[in-house]
């Protein structure tokens, strides 16, 4: 069985959120419900040279969304079992299955899982599967304009980008779900402690 993932490099991110909007128009989401989101890292502080005072900071951008887990925390809590992983390793939620309970939402680590107050159900990033299964690429990928995304099978990924990891701020600590995205860490995230920018945005 494959294991489809995304890689992205931090470098290359401009947060221009194409990514996110792309997602968005392909799924039709309303404001407020993002599949995939940028989130804004930024912190620093000023430095005293004798009199003068210099700011040292620094910001970057991380495009995130459902990472399709290897052991999707989110699957075994649905007592409906809307929530299946699929020949390609894609975690996706059957909506006419969905009483829409938010055990899913709740279990996941990095805020996948969408509620959809007007329908009363829970959605996310399903890979843009009818899309890949017709030899495309997910719409986030296709949209970012300084090819910082990849898509693929994720052994594939890190195999093409050794130095890439899920190790960084602000991404929750993966315990043993496996998630399947890979970064390469912008050279601000790797020794200093940042902050979200943007929280109520995402």
């Amino acid at each position: 069985m494959a294991q489809y993932g995304f890689y992205v490099d931090l470098n290359a991110c401009i947060g221009c959120k194409a990514c996110q909007m792309a997602c968005k128009d392909r799924a039709g989401n309303e404001p407020g419900i993002n599949w995939r989101r940028v989130i804004e890292v930024g912190g620093g502080e000023w430095r005293q040279s004798g009199t003068s005072w210099t700011p040292d900071i620094f910001a970057y951008f991380l495009p995130t969304a459902c990472h399709h887990c290897s052991n999707p925390p989110c699957l075994p809590v649905c007592p409906t079992a809307a929530i299946s992983k699929d020949d390609n390793g894609i975690v996706k939620i059957n909506v006419e299955q969905c009483i829409g309970c938010h055990y899913c939402e709740w279990a996941c680590l990095w805020g996948a899982p969408q509620f959809y107050e007007d329908r009363g159900i829970v959605d996310k990033c399903d890979f843009c599967k009818d899309i890949v299964d017709a030899g495309g690429s997910p719409a986030c990928v296709e949209a970012c304009p300084m090819r910082a995304m990849e898509w693929g099978d994720i052994e594939e990924l890190r195999a093409s980008h050794p130095g890439a990891t899920f190790a960084v701020v602000p991404l929750a600590d993966p315990q043993d779900f496996g998630p399947n995205s890979t970064y390469t860490a912008h050279v601000a995230s790797t020794d200093r402690v940042g902050e979200i920018l943007n929280q109520e945005e995402i």
